[in-house]
Formats: C-alpha cells, structure tokens, sequence
C-alpha cells in the first residue's frame, strides 16, 4: 500500500498513477504513427523500380517501388493532375515525389504520388520523349517516306557553323574522296538560343534555292542569286547549279548543346524539304530528333561526307580496270562469234540431204526391227495366255478340289486333336503345383509333423490360449490320427 489506511475499509491509492499503463486501440496507434509521418516526413522525392502495377476501373493507379533491399507502397489518384503517367508500367526505373502517409485500413505506410520522372531522365530528356512520340505518331519517322541518295551527287548544300569543327572534318573528306563535289553553304548558329530557328531557316533557304536555279534558262542570268548571297563555294552558271542534297551537321557536345536539333522548327523543316536530307549531329552515341526525320543518319560528320561521297570514290576502281574490261569484254565477244560460226558449221553438215537420207533409212531400219519385235512379243504373251488358262482349268477340275477338300479336313482334324491334347497336359501340369500347394497348406499336414488343434466340444471354437478355458468344460483334441475329448480341471 503507498500509504496506512484510516480505517478497516479505507485501504489507500491502490493503483497509483505512475503504476498505471496508457492502453492505444489499434487505431489511435496508427493515426498517431500517420501524423507523425505526414509530419516528419511530409513531401519526399523517391527513387526505384516499379513492381505490381495495377491501373483500377476507377482511374486510380497502384504500384510498388523497389530496390535491392526494401519496396514502398504507392498510389496516384485519377484526380492528381501528375504529368508522364505513362511511364508507369513494372520495370521502369522512376523518380515520383508525393507525401508520406499511412493507409489506416491496412496498418500499411504509402506514398501518394503527386509528380512522376523517368529516373535520370531531365527536363530536356523529358521533352525530347514527348516530341520524338508527337512525330512519329504524325508519321514523320515513318520508313517508307525516306528517299535514297543520289549514288553520284555533283552538288550539295551544307547546313552547319562556318567556324566549328564539323565543317573542316567534312571539307576535309570530301577533298580527299571527291574534290570535284561543290558545296553550297547555308550558314547558321547550330547551339544556343535561335539557333533551331536558323537551322529551319537554311534548310527552306537551300531548298528554296535549288528549285529556282533550276527552273532558270541561260537568259536570265541577271536575276540568279549571286555564290556570296547564297553561300556558294563555286561560281557555277545558275541553271546548273541545282542541289542534290542537303546536310545538316554538327560537332558532339552535350544534350544542352545539341538541343537546337530536337526542336520541332528544324523537325517539320527536314520532313518538308524537297532534297534529301542526311543529319550528322555529335558522335556515334548521339541521336537527335533530326536524325530520326532525316532520310540518312550518320553517326559523325565524316561517316556523313564518306557517306555522301562513297558512289563516285567507289567508281574510281572501276575505272581504273575499265581498260582491262574491255579487254576482256572483246575476247568474250570473239569468242561467242567464233562459237557462232563452229554452230553454223555443225548445223550445215547436219541438214545435208546425203545425211538427211541416211537418217531416214536407218529410221526405217529401227522401225522394222521393233515390229518383228513386237509380233514376237505378243505371240510370247498370247502362248502364255493359253497356259495359264490351261494350269486354271487342270487347278478347277471336281476330283482335284474334293481331294485338297479331303486333305484339309484330314490336316483340321489332326490339328484338333494334337490341340486339345496340349490343352489337356498344360492343365494338368498347372494342377500339379496347386495340389501340392493345398497339401503343404493343409491342417492335416501341420498335424502330421506333431501339432493338435484343441477345440470347445460344445460350440467348436478354436482355442488359442488357456484363459478361454473355465473348469470342467469339455475340450477336443483333434491329432493326425483320431481324436481326444477331455475335461478341464483347472
């Protein structure tokens, strides 16, 4: 007691309060551990793999994210205004921020998504994905709109800096591949701001270009652009100097850098321009939306010039064995006329009349020879006609029939006998072994070797052991030979 009581019924503080216990139901406990999440935790930004998704008639989407050693329950409501709701799907890597909470229901802690990333994926990766679906669902990257490249082009238009690297490497390939090939250079900023819209703008300027000169006669030299106005590197005459196709290109560098050619301006440029276009942007790991809507993509500015230059650097070891081909060519040809006229020859001595005579007899000598051929054959086939009639008519005769008739029966009936002969030994034999089995079983048998079966007189029950015996009850004892009756004493 904590203190002495003041009377027989005054007993104290029986239960002090420092002894008594504070007692949660289960759900206080969790609305205390879902406040205290929302508040410690609050808006989080987390990372892993999605796992059991599950997308609700209700518009509701649940998920788990997981890593290597822990997962989290998530859910994004139909109402959550999240962006890039469709790269929920298991097996995605992704960064969705939400609150921290708990489900009380289920005792079960979740995250309620309010925003969904790609894992890795920034704001330009983002919507460099958005952009590159929104073409290709408009068919801009569609295969079958792509154009081949002209297999010898004599004049090309070039959409790049005139002061970065890629121009040099592709000058570079070009004098050493094809130093006849003329370039028209549309000049422009290929990085920063305004730099997409420079890039669309000397795509059309080119195209815009080739159509006109090529639609101008000789007479209208005055009106025709001049080689600085349109960037030109030749001093052609204008009605030959349409394009044959366009390249548009760049250095590597970084998304930031190369992202004047993911703009949808320089996209819908490419898919409208009337030449076709290769894109060469940054290196082999780099792919823009231009190279996708482009009709040839290479990996590097030079892979785009050797591209572009390999039909005539190809035609230079076919001209180099023109010569000998020709050669080759001629002595094939008188050739085929020398074999024309061996032919010729051949023919004349076969359509000689003399020859033609000779043919015909021993034509005539070979038909004679299969007619007696054939009358000796048919008169075979007739004689062995006959006899087999003949041996059919002997096989068919009554007494020949009745005899094999007779002989038959004579074999059925022996077959008969030696049959139900076995039959009978092979029961026998298996009798055999069932008797002597039946005897080794037999009661009598085990009595023989000296035992006795004892059994109450009154009712014949088989005794087994002394206590189903009670005095003065008469027993019989059955041995090999007789029987012997007896009473119980004790």
């Amino acid at each position: 007691m904590s203190r002495k009581a003041q009377s027989q019924w005054n007993f104290g503080e029986l239960f002090p309060a420092e002894l008594t216990r504070r007692v949660l139901t289960v759900a206080e406990l969790t609305t205390t551990v879902r406040k205290l999440l929302e508040k410690e935790v609050g808006e989080v930004w987390v990372t892993g793999e999605v796992t059991n998704f599950r997308a609700q008639a209700s518009g509701h989407s649940y998920f788990t994210l997981k890593d290597a050693s822990a997962q989290l329950s998530c859910v994004l409501f139909r109402g959550e205004a999240a962006a890039n709701r469709e790269f929920l799907a298991d097996g995605q890597k992704l960064l969705v921020q939400g609150t921290l909470t708990v489900y009380e229901t289920r005792g079960q802690y979740q995250l309620i998504v309010r925003a969904v990333e790609p894992q890795g994926i920034g704001a330009l990766q983002l919507a460099f994905e958005k952009l590159k679906r929104k073409l290709q669902a408009e068919g801009l990257f569609a295969q079958e709109r792509k154009r081949p490249l002209p297999r010898y082009p004599q004049r090309i238009g070039l959409v790049t800096s005139p002061t970065g690297a890629a121009i040099r490497d592709v000058l570079h390939v070009i004098e050493r591949r094809q130093p006849s090939l003329e370039i028209v250079l549309a000049p422009c900023r290929v990085q920063g701001e305004g730099a997409a819209a420079e890039i669309a703008a000397g795509i059309r300027l080119l195209n815009t270009w080739s159509a006109q000169t090529e639609r101008r006669s000789p007479d209208r030299r005055d009106q025709e652009l001049t080689a600085e106005q349109a960037g030109s590197e030749t001093g052609a005459p204008a009605e030959t100097q349409r394009l044959d196709l366009i390249l548009i290109t760049r250095g590597g560098g970084s998304l930031e850098d190369l992202w004047a050619f993911n703009e949808e301006a320089v996209a819908r440029a490419i898919f409208e321009s009337a030449l076709p276009i290769v894109s060469a942007v940054g290196h082999e790991i780099d792919f823009t939306i231009s190279d996708f809507v482009a009709d040839f993509r290479a990996a590097t500015p030079s892979a785009a010039a050797e591209l572009i230059t390999e039909g005539p650097f190809a035609s230079r070891q076919f001209v180099a064995a023109a010569a000998h081909r020709l050669g080759q060519l001629v002595r094939q040809h008188l050739e085929l006329d020398r074999d024309g006229l061996l032919q010729l020859a051949q023919r004349l001595v076969r359509v000689h009349p003399r020859r033609q005579l000779r043919e015909k007899a021993q034509y005539v000598d070979d038909l004679q020879t299969a007619l007696l051929r054939c009358v000796r054959q048919g008169w075979r086939e007739q004689r062995t006609k006959w006899q087999t009639l003949q041996q059919r008519l002997v096989r068919l005769r009554p007494s020949t029939v009745f005899t094999l008739r007779r002989q038959s029966l004579r074999d059925l009936e022996r077959r008969l006998r030696e049959q139900s002969r076995h039959i009978v030994e092979r029961k026998r034999n298996s009798l055999e072994p069932l008797q002597a089995r039946l005897r080794l079983l037999s009661p009598e048998n085990v009595l023989a070797r000296g035992y006795s079966i004892t059994t109450d007189d009154a009712t014949g029950k088989v005794l087994h052991s002394a206590s189903e015996t009670t005095p003065g009850q008469q027993l019989k004892t059955k041995l090999k030979s007789g029987e012997v009756r007896s009473v119980v004493e004790n």
